[in-house]
């Protein structure tokens, strides 16, 4: 499989590359800094230097032709302000969808975050991020993608366990960023998880298991 990770060089990114790659996929990572190239082919991908916030989308879909999945793994950043969160939790999330519908890239995964199903209205910078995932949920619900929406909740850097629980109903609660790294792995992998917003936490489910329960 060739997957194509938006956000490379974010820790979930980063996880899901060397998971990917240990397996024998392909994987190109679009970064925003060239910096990080060096990090994203240590950890096993092809990095690409693709800015979302600037690069036109026929420059994105040229960057992603050829891959099976796309997964939208970016974000403006905990210390970004409102504008950032919409110019790319929203706006970049977007534009990326728009290249894999233009690229013919039939799968795509988005991670976004509990909290998006119901955002507040409010001016701050939280409730703006969640606003912009909200949005940015909502173009890749109506989108002709095959796709999969992850809402986690508090991520961790804690070592992964393989053991979550997943639903489509809204839940919070914690889990380790190499958690849903697996869980994203396992997604990818058929049609099961197609056309669903997925709830992920930490939990006392193998993740096949609690995906056969969704």
């Amino acid at each position: 499989m060739h997957v194509a990770i938006a956000g490379a060089h974010g820790k979930i990114a980063m996880l899901l590359t060397r998971r990917l790659g240990g397996r024998g996929d392909t994987v190109t990572g679009l970064i925003r800094n060239l910096d990080h190239a060096a990090d994203v082919r240590a950890a096993g991908a092809n990095p690409v230097v693709r800015d979302l916030e600037q690069a036109a989308p026929a420059e994105i879909a040229e960057t992603i032709a050829g891959a099976d999945a796309a997964v939208f793994a970016a974000g403006a950043g905990p210390g970004s302000g409102a504008a950032r969160k919409l110019t790319m939790d929203r706006d970049g999330a977007i534009k990326f969808l728009e290249a894999a519908a233009s690229a013919g890239v039939p799968r795509f995964v988005i991670v976004s975050s509990v909290g998006a199903e119901s955002p507040p209205d409010d001016d701050d910078v939280f409730s703006v991020y969640l606003r912009a995932k909200a949005e940015a949920d909502a173009a890749v619900k109506a989108s002709d993608r095959k796709w999969t929406i992850l809402r986690p909740g508090a991520l961790t850097d804690d070592p992964g366990t393989g053991l979550v629980h997943i639903s489509k109903r809204p839940f919070r609660g914690r889990v380790p960023r190499e958690d849903v790294a697996a869980v994203i792995e396992s997604v990818l992998e058929g049609p099961r998880a197609v056309g669903r917003v997925l709830y992920v936490n930490s939990g006392d489910d193998t993740i096949e298991k609690a995906l056969a329960g969704e």
